[in-house]
């Protein structure tokens, strides 16, 4: 899927965190990015930046105060990407940055802006959730495709469908073993992916090393340093198993290289009648969360790993 990227020239720390959490989906060869700084030396601005409004699939708008007070952000690029998810020939998602005052738009106020309940990202406690959680909804939209895109053959008199609007009802379902294996799957490659990121971000902080291990399509391990602090190391190994595995779906050691016979918790697939979950199971802590998304499943884990070196989130 080609995206457009629409965003203020301040705010190109954002665009480049975007870009390093959406580089699983890029691998995979599930989005094509494109955003201003891909136009060459010489080329023609307004043409190009044309060209791609009407080739994207998909637009994200990287909304700040700055965006908001940019004329060509808003009059040109959200407005012409708005003209095409209307149409159906797109989609157009809001990622709210910073705090603004998106939500007085009303173009943009009809429209389910990430992250969860549009929280700006730079109000997350940790950045790196708020992009997971975008990067999870990003999947979620490829999954489905473009709904109601026109036929580029279509008669040019044939009035434009309008996409429908999301669902305002729980079905109710039963959930099979393949379900169930898929879920799975996906949760370890979401806390796989969220513990790669965070250690990015530690190794960047002065006086904390971090490292992470890459052991397969069903394993990883992570190793943080607090160097101010006598026994300031924590490890931790995480494996991903078959469904009804004893020690649970997804679980963990804390301990560098952990065998997978051994654990010091995990998270198990739940479901009740309208979707699926992730429960802890083999507590060491206490007062656990009854249930999680993959997203929160990873931010648990994270939490729990860190604090064994004497760290946690300001």
């Amino acid at each position: 899927m080609r995206a457009f990227i629409s965003y203020s020239h301040r705010d190109a720390d954002a665009l480049d965190r975007l870009h390093v959490h959406l580089a699983n989906l890029q691998r995979e060869g599930r989005i094509e990015t494109w955003y201003d700084r891909e136009i060459l030396a010489g080329e023609v601005l307004d043409d190009e930046i044309s060209e791609e409004l009407e080739a994207a699939e998909l637009f994200l708008l990287m909304v700040s105060p700055d965006f908001i007070a940019s004329n060509y952000c808003v009059e040109r690029e959200m407005q012409r990407a708005l003209e095409r998810h209307e149409a159906g020939a797109a989609r157009v998602v809001p990622i709210i940055v910073e705090p603004c005052d998106w939500a007085a738009m009303p173009q943009l106020r009809r429209l389910k802006a990430v992250p969860k309940d549009g929280l700006p990202i730079s109000e997350w406690t940790n950045a790196n959730t708020a992009y997971l959680d975008v990067i999870q909804e990003i999947r979620r939209i490829i999954d489905a495709g473009v709904s109601n895109a026109l036929d580029s053959t279509a008669d040019e008199e044939q009035p434009a469908t309008t996409p429908q609007a999301a669902p305002r009802y729980r079905v109710q379902r039963d959930f099979d073993e393949i379900d169930r294996s898929e879920y799975r799957d996906a949760a370890f490659t979401a806390i796989k992916d969220y513990f790669k990121l965070a250690i990015g971000e530690i190794d960047k902080v002065e006086g904390l090393r971090g490292r992470f291990v890459d052991r397969g399509a069903n394993s990883f391990g992570s190793t943080v340093v607090n160097r101010g602090r006598q026994h300031g190391t924590a490890h931790i190994t995480v494996h991903c198993r078959n469904a009804g595995f004893a020690l649970g779906d997804i679980y963990f050691s804390f301990n560098e290289n952990a065998a997978d016979n051994t654990a010091n918790g995990g998270f198990n697939v739940s479901s009740d009648e309208y979707e699926q979950f992730l429960v802890v199971t083999m507590s060491m802590f206490g007062n656990e969360p009854n249930r999680l998304n993959p997203e929160q499943a990873a931010e648990y884990l994270w939490n729990q790993f860190i604090e064994q070196a004497g760290i946690s989130h300001a």
